[in-house]
């Protein structure tokens, strides 16, 4: 569950490390971010001579988050972070590389390519 001024962690090698998320997109007064959920945020750190520079105004698909997803089995899957990908106009990843797992749910959603290069889908 990803809201405003959450610290985020950035799951791909665009050179941004942690951002702040500022608007959940999708809706009126949209409150929370969930998988898949696309959220705008800005970049409080990021690595020296990279894509993107601390300050930047970025898009990006909410990857994994420490709150449960409940699933159509009745399962539930959390993870230890909450973690985006950061994402163009066109809902084209920036990056080239995926670092850790990201759920299944991105599947549906369309993001075909985050799914291929993820190390690991749960």
């Amino acid at each position: 569950m990803i809201q405003l001024r959450s610290i985020v962690k950035a799951a791909d090698n665009t050179g941004a490390k942690r951002l702040a998320v500022f608007n959940v997109a999708g809706g009126y007064r949209k409150r929370y971010g969930r998988v898949g959920d696309i959220v705008t945020m800005s970049v409080k750190e990021a690595v020296p001579h990279s894509q993107v520079k601390k300050g930047d105004v970025v898009k990006g698909v909410v990857v994994r988050t420490r709150k449960e997803t409940r699933r159509a089995d009745g399962s539930y899957i959390r993870f230890d972070d909450n973690a985006v990908v950061l994402i163009d106009a066109k809902k084209e990843m920036r990056g080239t590389r995926i670092f850790g797992p990201v759920a299944r749910e991105l599947r549906n959603l369309g993001y075909q390519k985050i799914i291929s290069l993820a190390p690991e889908v749960l």
